[in-house]
């Protein structure tokens, strides 16, 4: 599922020392098609006032009698823990429960995505989408609502179905409240004008975002390309005309014809009782009339291919892309397991094919390769990143080679297949952990065809074989059927048909499943209630522990260490050789080779990761518990004997610039930069000097494999860390396995800590940045201020930046900019303590169209000067508390970030108790006490504020 990185997120990635480190920009396998059309469109809407405009379709409310549990639907079937049920009216629902997470998830999904927009209609589905956040009669500000529970929320738009979802703290009242809000949202929306008028603007600003990436675009343009018919080949987010001129009229009436109860499926997993649930949605749902009028299904099949085709994109930029798209089954289709296989096969690092071709002879920087499952026949499609001054014909002959022509004289081996197979299922049986991502990839599934492919896919991966993965490659992996290259006339017709999609009915007529996976233990996140759990002590030398065994699904368990190493002054010279020794680490040990060793993790079904920043060793895993002290032994290799092989090192160093040249164009890079330059106002000669991207990427250059073995030889060692587990574990078990690899590993560097006080004499400026043919720009600004983060002054301005812009979707700033102004898609402020140092950041950022930047600034302004002036009211006051206390609760039931809060429990010598008493800080902070906070601290005077952005040609256009 795609979700938007906002800017004020992927520039908080970067390390303690607030410099933004280009390897943490570098994009995962799938970034690049999850901006594009294939995934999901995740809208971020604003709230919205109620009007009269719709009358909403009569149905029962949450004060109406329960149905009588002898009256509920039976479930129809059952697999593996989840039943599937069928009201009257044709809606359709999953019952997942869960007893191990304090959280409930209600996702709605309604059978509507861009394959059903007709002419004149591209986009509609996602717009439609947005606007089901504006309200309804009954729930007139739908984000303020489910803020004001603690709610996580979203909604997504893809292919073949739209879905809207909230994960809530577990009680029977917020199930309540979502059933029935969805429910409502789903037949009494409104759509009016006046929100759609400034939507179109904010939906545009997405779309303009997505225009500011040529390897984005160039993918969108490979797919349309790849389609003659079918509406795979267009944009979720749509066409920009369609997007401006839609009319209102016109959306009513695509929301009358798919909104209905016989084309939603209603999920609901987590922490519930299933005949409450069922219950309640049975009075929320039930009462819905279906249409007489019943939805036509969409027919169009894409014809044969017989011929490849080309694309070309020409944009401003620094790093060349090559990429080539092959049409694929369906999600349903045996075959489909067989495609993924492939791309793991073609992609996987460094094991793929792609990536020892490619990267491994640095004719590429990064290769991808990628296939999601579609109701109907989709598209496998592989992207190759190309350094400026390489050949980007040769990397296309090479790319090319690679996907169809190598087969036969290299077939695909047993082992590429199993550890294909080893991958999928390893990240499958992860993510399965979570209830709350379950809900959402099942409704993917029944978009494909059937929930239950969710689990036939895994059956069919894990029988694939090498002849079946070999027949699928020699299959659609050809020529005719390419989207990339030229059209060549042949002497006689060459056509790959794609088969159609199964009869699911025929294929899943007596599918039964395995055993539902071990659940886990019912969990309170109370702070001081997981301090009472905690163990804490000092293991070896100068690591210090925290453990939380507990029981979790699955047997799932979440490590984390942290290593201290280095001072100011000894580091202050290696920073390039720092930031590439973590990564290098993981790449092997001196008995494992890089491939050797992800195999090793992938049959432990281990999520291993290794990195380093300025003073920092960081290592992360996830895995399950019987396999933790066999995965906390290879950790140890890595950390004491890793290969630090020359020739990766050199395809990281690549890397990170490559990533840097790309960002040299970019507002999400350049902005966020720029403040943080000028609100550390250090020498250069100084280790928290802010670099520029040209200094960065010298920085990477000048580094050698020698600096980084002798910073690992010299600095590394136990004198200083801290650990926290959480999960199933034996706690004697992982001390001793932990104990074991680190004792006897020291050091005579000693480690200082970096400090980073708080510059809040720095004046306020504004700073220009251009960046050409960009038409999405960002504004990025901050602050700092003097203030410890235990301070009641911290938690009372905490209160009021959550009613500035903190406040997810329901804010001042989201309700002005977004929704009365239409000037951004995405508009936030938030704080961000530093604890040891005593220092606490204000950011407020928003992105827009280059032409609305001096109108965007005004409104911040006076959004900002008003809430200096007035205040919040005793209404807002009340609202954030119960938001942010809720979603605090909420963070703590995934075991991983509950692992971080340990970890810096540890770090800043404390426990638990300390947010126990930031909370009650926060519940017992009076309206003065807030207020006096904003007049004291906020001062939009004192804001350093960049804005990058195309402001030049729409100059020129004026």
């Amino acid at each position: 599922m795609k979700r938007h990185l906002s800017p004020a997120q992927f520039w908080h990635s970067h390390d303690r020392m607030g410099r933004p480190s280009a390897l943490r920009l570098i994009p995962v396998l799938a970034c690049v098609w999850l901006a594009v059309m294939t995934l999901p469109c995740v809208a971020d809407p604003p709230p919205s006032e109620s009007s009269s405009e719709s009358k909403p379709n009569s149905k029962t409310t949450q004060d109406d009698n329960v149905a009588d549990s002898a009256s509920l639907p039976k479930p129809i079937r059952s697999v593996e823990g989840i039943s599937q049920y069928e009201l009257d009216n044709g809606v359709q629902i999953l019952l997942f429960p869960d007893e191990s997470k304090e959280v409930v998830t209600v996702n709605m999904t309604v059978f509507v995505g861009s394959r059903h927009e007709g002419y004149g209609e591209a986009g509609m589905a996602h717009l439609l989408e947005h606007m089901l956040f504006k309200g309804t009669p009954s729930h007139s500000a739908i984000p303020k609502s489910l803020t004001e529970r603690g709610a996580r929320f979203n909604g997504t738009t893809w292919m073949d179905r739209t879905n809207y979802y909230e994960t809530l703290p577990a009680s029977e009242d917020n199930l309540e409240f979502a059933v029935n809000l969805e429910a409502d949202r789903l037949v009494n929306s409104f759509i009016r004008g006046e929100d759609l008028a400034s939507e179109m603007t904010v939906v545009r600003n997405e779309f303009e975002r997505g225009e500011n990436s040529p390897t984005r675009v160039l993918m969108q343009r490979m797919e349309s390309a790849a389609y003659d018919w079918h509406n795979y080949g267009k944009s979720t987010i749509g066409n920009q005309s369609d997007i401006e001129r839609v009319p209102v009229v016109k959306l009513r009436e695509f929301y009358r014809k798919f909104y209905r109860p016989d084309n939603v499926m209603v999920i609901v997993a987590g922490k519930f009782d299933p005949d409450h649930a069922l219950a309640t949605i049975e009075n929320a749902f039930g009462p819905l009339q279906v249409p007489s009028k019943p939805i036509n299904e969409t027919y169009t099949v894409e014809p044969p291919k017989d011929g490849e085709r080309t694309v070309v994109l020409r944009r401003v930029g620094d790093v060349q892309a090559v990429g080539a798209a092959y049409h694929i089954p369906a999600g349903s289709h045996p075959d489909f397991a067989a495609v993924k296989a492939l791309t793991v096969i073609l992609g996987d690092e460094p094991s793929g094919r792609l990536y020892q071709a490619m990267v491994q002879s640095k004719m590429a920087s990064r290769v991808y390769a990628m296939a999601y499952g579609f109701r109907e026949p989709g598209l496998l499609v592989s992207i190759a990143e190309i350094p400026e001054d390489h050949s980007l014909e040769q990397a296309r002959v090479e790319l090319i080679e690679v996907l169809e022509d190598s087969w036969g004289e290299n077939p695909i081996t047993e082992a590429e297949v199993e550890r294909a197979k080893s991958q999928i299922l390893k990240q499958r049986d992860m993510a399965s952990a979570d209830t709350d991502r379950i809900a959402v990839t099942l409704s993917d599934w029944a978009a494909q065809g059937d929930w239950r492919l969710y689990f036939l896919y895994r059956d069919q991966v894990e029988a694939l074989t090498v002849e079946h993965v070999r027949e699928v490659a020699q299959k659609y992996l050809v020529r005719n059927n390419r989207t990339v290259g030229l059209f060549i006339p042949s002497e006689e017709s060459e056509r790959v048909s794609i088969p159609e999609s199964p009869d699911l009915n025929v294929v899943l007529k007596d599918y039964r499943g395995r055993e539902a996976v071990a659940a886990g233990e019912s969990f309170d996140p109370d702070p001081n209630v997981i301090e009472k759990r905690v163990l804490r002590g000092d293991l070896v030398g100068g690591i210090e522990y925290a453990l939380l065994p507990k029981k979790t699904r699955g047997g799932s368990v979440s490590l984390k260490m942290a290593i201290r190493f280095g001072t100011p002054t000894t580091l202050k010279d290696k920073m390039g050789a720092v930031e590439l020794l973590g990564l290098l680490m993981a790449r092997g040990t001196t008995d494992l080779s890089y491939q050797e060793l992800q195999d090793e993790y992938t049959r432990l079904k281990a999520d291993v990761s290794v990195y380093t920043l300025m003073g920092l060793l960081s290592v992360e895993i996830k895995t399950k518990q019987e396999n933790l002290v066999e995965v906390i032994e290879l950790v140890g290799d890595v950390l004491k004997t890793p290969l630090l092989d020359e020739q990766e090192f050199e395809l990281l160093r690549q890397q990170a610039v490559t990533s840097l040249q790309q960002s040299q164009t970019e507002p999400n890079a350049l902005a966020p930069r720029k403040v943080q330059q000028i609100l550390s106002p250090y020498p250069k000669d100084d280790i928290r000097y802010v670099m520029t991207i040209d200094e960065e990427i010298k920085m990477y250059e000048d580094a050698t494999i020698e600096q980084v073995r002798n910073l690992h030889a010299e600095y590394l060692g136990n004198q200083a860390g801290q650990l926290a587990v959480v999960g199933n574990f034996e706690p004697a078990d992982v001390l001793d396995a932990v104990k074991a690899q680190l004792e006897g590993w020291t050091t005579d560097e000693p480690y200082v800590r970096i400090d980073r006080p708080a510059h809040p004499d720095v004046p306020g400026q504004t700073v220009t940045i251009e960046t050409p043919d960009k038409s999405n720009a960002l504004l990025y600004s901050s602050e700092q201020y003097t203030l410890s983060d235990l301070d009641p002054e911290y938690s009372a301005l905490t209160l009021g930046n959550f009613v500035l812009g903190g406040g997810s979707l329901s804010s001042r700033l989201a309700d002005r900019v977004r929704q009365q102004e239409g000037l951004s898609y995405g508009v936030r402020s938030g704080l961000s303590p530093r604890p040891k140092d005593e220092r606490v950041d204000l950011t407020i950022y928003a992105i827009t169209n280059p032409d609305n930047k001096d109108k965007l600034m005004k409104v911040i302004r006076e959004e900002i000067d008003r809430l200096i002036a007035d205040g919040v009211t005793q209404q807002e006051l009340a609202a954030a508390k119960q938001a942010y206390l809720q979603a605090a609760r909420i963070s703590r039931t995934g075991d991983a970030s509950l692992a971080t809060m340990l970890l810096m429990s540890l770090f800043t010598d404390r426990t638990m108790s300390a947010v126990a008493q930031q909370e009650q800080q926060i519940r017992d902070a009076e309206i003065e006490q807030v207020n006096a906070a904003i007049k004291k601290y906020i001062d939009p005077e004192k804001l350093v504020i960049a804005l990058a952005g195309d402001f030049s040609s729409q100059e020129e256009k004026e």
